[in-house]
């Protein structure tokens, strides 16, 4: 997920009145649903029948138990154990504690009354040292998990890579700089597609390019914490894309019939500053070149002309057979979408031009965090019509808010109902129009290790009080369950 690369209030809620109202429903054991007329207002903000709603958290993010049963080492421990490169010198040795807690968890998706939920498989725990001999302990706490979570009668949805690398590949290839990782990740994909597949039938191979690669091997602020000259920076995008087309085949070799793989990408959303024809045409122009590097390569199976002109002899040395396999073909495409970009047109040689904010442009608590609610129409609207993807997910959205709890222990995070209220109205815009997105993944179940920002921001809809672990639904917690109940924005 992405995060405040530079590391930079919410309203208080007064009248004892409306505090004691929210407490009520914060605390409200069973939808108030029921009590819902089928108004003109239901029918206009409903989702389809079958729509599906969950939630998504990342392994590194909320497990803990770096050490236990086996797991070696991965990038974000070494990463976050070097004195000045987390806030508050944060570590996700503890986070939630969800690899003892998961029970509890999945009770509180349960409450919810999510019937889907994304989570990510630790890659270090299955190979310690990236590849050889896997882990027999390795699977033990997902086999755990996938029986918790049918028996609740919620969905799994896998994710293979979401940042935590193995540090025996980081020290012996560079990680990422180097195809030898590209090719682990496969083996390491086919392993586990063998041995899950049973019970996960949609897997993710890789969470968004668009953030472990730029952050971590460019700008340098997250693992493994590298500024690579262009060059190598280019030929690492590259690996990391090439990583998960091998994993797609090894995949499809491994896993049991019927299985789904695709990926997770927090893609560049470029909206029309203006809904003309002529912005819109640039909006799409700017979705395929702003996204070259990553999904437009997987969705086209080759660079766009612009992005290797861009880069001239910087750009990364590849091979037909490279391209064809990140070009496999996948079963859906997973966004994560948090802000646009707004895009308008001009008569340069691209036909576009970002239009940047002002400074009194309005942000939640991360300042990177823009609230851009359109943004959840136009990314899976211009996935789809660009691509003609047949099925999108929205794998993650959701936002941070100060969450200070009250005086009664609670929190009120109206802020967050605002952002998920507006954001939800424009998907469910798309939707009704018919662009095919087949389910939400709120971010995130619960607060939790927001990387370089350590535990300074909070996505959570339950608040975690990280000396106790306790967890505490906040006032969005009850807003989503009567979304989930409905079927529609509130």
């Amino acid at each position: 997920m992405r995060r405040d690369v530079s590391r930079r209030d919410f309203a208080r809620v007064v009248g004892a009145t409306a505090v004691g109202a929210s407490a009520a429903l914060v605390g409200a054991s069973t939808p108030v649903a029921a009590q819902a007329a089928g108004t003109e207002t239901s029918r206009s903000l409903a989702f389809p029948d079958g729509f599906l709603w969950g939630t998504a958290t990342a392994a590194y993010q909320v497990e803990g138990a770096v050490t236990e049963d086996g797991r070696g080492p991965s990038i974000w421990d070494i990463f976050s154990h070097t004195p000045g490169k987390v806030a508050g010198n944060a570590t996700g040795d503890v986070a939630d504690d969800h690899y003892h807690r998961y029970k509890e968890d999945v009770a509180l998706m349960k409450a919810l009354g999510v019937k889907g939920y994304r989570f990510s498989i630790a890659w270090p725990r299955v190979f310690p040292d990236g590849t050889g001999a896997p882990n027999p302990k390795g699977l033990d706490f997902y086999n755990r998990l996938l029986d918790e979570l049918h028996a609740a009668g919620i969905e799994p949805y896998a994710t293979l890579y979401h940042w935590d690398l193995p540090q025996a590949l980081q020290d012996r290839v560079g990680g990422w700089e180097s195809s030898e990782t590209s090719k682990a990740f496969a083996e390491y994909a086919g392993y586990v597609a063998e041995r899950l597949s049973d019970r996960v039938k949609h897997i993710f191979t890789i969470n968004e390019f668009g953030a472990f690669v730029e952050l971590g091997y460019r700008v340098g602020v997250h693992a493994p914490g590298l500024t690579l000259a262009p060059k190598a920076f280019n030929q690492t995008r590259h690996n990391a894309v090439l990583g998960h087309g091998l994993a797609v085949q090894a995949i499809r070799a491994h896993a049991k019939p019927g299985t789904k793989v695709g990926l997770a990408e927090n893609m560049t959303v470029c909206a029309p500053v203006l809904e003309t024809p002529v912005h819109v045409a640039a909006a799409e122009r700017a979705t395929r070149e702003l996204n070259a590097q990553y999904l437009t390569v997987i969705l086209e199976g080759k660079y766009t002309e612009a992005y290797l002109a861009a880069a001239g002899a910087d750009a990364p040395v590849f091979t037909d057979a490279e391209l064809a396999a990140i070009g496999s073909p996948i079963d859906f495409v997973g966004i994560n979408i948090y802000t646009p970009v707004y895009v308008r047109a001009d008569d340069s040689p691209a036909g576009f031009t970002v239009v940047p904010h002002p400074a009194s442009f309005p942000h939640m608590a991360s300042p990177w965090l823009f609230v851009g609610p359109e943004a959840l129409y136009w990314g899976p609207r211009n996935v789809s019509s660009i691509w003609k993807v047949g099925e999108i997910y929205i794998t993650e959205n959701g936002c941070s808010s100060s969450d200070v709890p009250a005086a009664d222990g609670l929190v009120y995070d109206t802020d967050r109902i605002m952002y998920l209220r507006n954001y939800l109205s424009q998907l469910q815009r798309g939707v009704s129009e018919g662009v095919p997105v087949r389910g939400y993944f709120l971010w995130s179940l619960m607060d939790n290790f927001e990387w370089a920002d350590g535990y300074t921001n909070r996505f959570g809809l339950h608040y975690v009080d990280y000396a106790t672990q306790k967890r505490t639904p906040k006032l969005s917690a009850s807003f989503y369950r009567e979304v989930i109940a409905r079927n529609r924005v509130l």
